[in-house]
């Protein structure tokens, strides 16, 4: 799965094979000159290795301060070509603002003075003798815009572990059982578990692997959970409740079977439904933050209890969508005994929660293995037949309309209803349904989630637009649901000459200034590309070329509706990516 004929297998007919690889006809859009930031050492600002200080594009240069700073980083999976040499995990700058400027080139971070096209993490995972092998697949939280900024790695080894940002750094591993090989990776909205598919290739059967979650302070160990206040994180060690994503602790829970018509499960997606903003604050002046409610205090858990003020703060059920190629199934997974469990334990009796303040590696202990407590174990709603092959599936994170999608091979977009699954209450599988679909292009391979912007100037709504990727018209298009979310139409269609095997695309989160930058793991091109769909706003800098109301638009005329920002060439094809504001 870490191969290329493991590529060739989840992601299908390349561009080649459909006979679409001529640039003819295909745009190449307009790209700004990139200008290079000085190092102090020169005389500059930015404190970085002279050879590594990055490049802006859009605005115009302030020397005097870096002013309202803020960046994006991704995490690149990739295979690549000499596995020796290069870990498959590339941690790459995708966007920044600085000094009055912006930019939109994708490169490697200057705070790693040269580091990323190996991840830190990862780099010290193999340089410890790990057996990590090549990646299968890289993903981080979808429900906490500005957060969730590492992701979770897992490769065709079974080794598990935290991918870091420059201010997040902890580190966290686990290990499949053997004979267990992964196949595609989902995390639920606020980090509490990992979803991996799997093939038990002893027991011929798929499965899901199920691995709980604990984000700690910037720095902190399981031993000294609360050593500092982190943006408002928790004191302690909790996995299996809501976190801002700085991953420190993981243990694998067990195997969920999946229906024995569905032994090679290749896609999943998992969504609790809990809106973005439901979650305690992180870090806030004036308002309530986890730091403020260690749960070792019995009043402090009696919040979330029941009638508590915090009681709708965390997730109480949710749903897995899983998807299988070659048998051209989709199951659809139930998550409430789970997250029911947990919470259960932390803010059921004393008793329960006792059991919640140690952790181990042990069964019995927290938190505890399937086999030791075998009610949490998620189960198996029904099981649907596609008539082509599934090749991506996205669930929503949060909104008023609970829908799943599924791409197939054939370019269609199929949208499921999930009923009242993702919410507390009762729920039956008949209220699992198709409910409609869009026409994508052919071998649809990848479906984002639009991000939460900082300001509306192209009018997105994440809980209603998403971004397909299809590999075989070497496209990207954003979908718009109507208001009811059982139907939908293509908005905006992204080609370039330059793409010339895209798989994956991935949207950037904003912070306090406003930019459209989507991400694009070309794998045949071995290259990430970034494009800009909207204008850049620096809300930050006023009275500045790029600053508001109108900010700077796209084109040498301002007025195209693409841009190309640049790429960043790999020793190794890409094909998943995420990216996320970093704090």
């Amino acid at each position: 799965m870490g191969k290329a004929a493991g590529i060739a297998y989840r992601y299908g007919p390349s561009p080649t094979e459909y006979g679409t690889t001529s640039d003819s006809g295909l745009p190449t859009w307009f790209k700004r000159t990139d200008n290079a930031f000085v190092s102090d050492r020169n005389g500059g600002t930015r404190a970085c290795d002279p050879a590594f200080c990055g490049t802006w594009q859009l605005g115009s240069f302030n020397s005097a301060s870096a002013g309202g700073y803020s960046s994006n980083l991704g995490h690149i999976a990739f295979i690549p070509d000499v596995p020796a040499q290069r870990a498959g995990v590339a941690a790459l700058s995708i966007s920044s603002v600085s000094n009055a400027v912006f930019s939109q080139r994708p490169e490697l971070p200057w705070v790693y003075y040269g580091g990323g096209l190996d991840d830190i993490n990862v780099a010290s995972y193999r340089q410890a003798g790990a057996a990590v092998g090549n990646p299968v697949g890289v993903a981080r939280c979808p429900g906490r815009p500005g957060w969730c900024m590492n992701s979770l790695t897992v490769f065709d080894s079974g080794f598990i572990g935290t991918a870091q940002t420059n201010t997040s750094t902890n580190k966290a591993t686990a290990q499949l059982a053997p004979g267990k090989v992964p196949t595609a990776v989902a995390i639920s909205n606020s980090n509490e578990f990992a979803f991996i598919t799997v093939w038990d290739v002893n027991n011929l059967r798929g499965e899901i692997a199920v691995v709980a979650l604990a984000g700690l302070c910037e720095g902190c160990t399981i031993s000294n959970p609360g050593a500092s206040n982190y943006w408002g994180e928790w004191r302690g060690a909790y996995p299996g409740l809501p976190n801002l994503g700085n991953t420190g602790y993981m243990k694998v829970l067990g195997y969920v079977p999946l229906p024995s018509d569905m032994q090679a499960p290749t896609g999943i997606s998992v969504t609790t439904g809990l809106s973005n903003t439901d979650y305690l604050p992180a870090g806030v002046p004036g308002y309530e933050s986890p730091y403020d409610l260690p749960l070792s205090s019995a009043a402090n858990r009696a919040t979330f209890k029941s009638g508590g003020r915090n009681y709708n703060t965390y997730a109480k059920s949710g749903v897995a969508v899983v998807t299988s190629k070659s048998e051209q199934k989709v199951a659809f997974i139930d998550l409430r005994p789970l997250f029911s469990y947990y919470q259960s334990m932390y803010f059921g009796s004393d008793a329960d929660f006792s059991v919640t303040t140690t952790l181990g590696s042990a069964d019995s202990q927290w938190p505890r293995t399937f086999s030791a407590a075998p009610q949490q174990m998620p189960t198996v709603i029904k099981t649907v037949a596609m008539a082509n092959r599934p090749t991506a599936v996205r669930t929503y994170a949060w909104g008023a309309n609970r829908r799943a999608w599924v791409a197939t091979q054939d370019g269609q977009l199929h949208i499921f209803n999930l009923g009242d699954y993702p919410a507390t209450g009762t729920a039956s599988a008949s209220s699992i349904a198709e409910v409609g679909s869009v026409g994508v292009g052919r071998n649809p391979t990848g479906i984002a989630l639009t991000k939460v912007k900082a300001g509306n100037a192209i009018g997105l709504d994440v809980t209603r637009d998403i971004i397909v990727t299809s590999r075989g018209d070497r496209r990207l298009q954003w979908i718009r649901f109507a208001s009811d979310g059982n139907s939908g139409s293509v908005v905006r269609t992204l080609q370039d000459s330059r793409l010339k095997d895209p798989i994956a695309a991935e949207d950037t989160d904003n912070h306090t200034s406003e930019s459209y930058v989507v991400s694009v793991a070309d794998y045949g091109g071995r290259a990430l590309h970034n494009f800009r769909y909207g204008p850049v706003i620096l809300h930050n800098y006023p009275g500045t070329p790029c600053g508001p109301p109108n900010g700077c638009g796209m084109g040498s005329s301002n007025n195209d509706p693409f841009e190309y920002g640049g790429a960043f060439s790999l020793p190794g094809g890409p094909f998943q990516l995420g990216s996320a504001n970093v704090p």
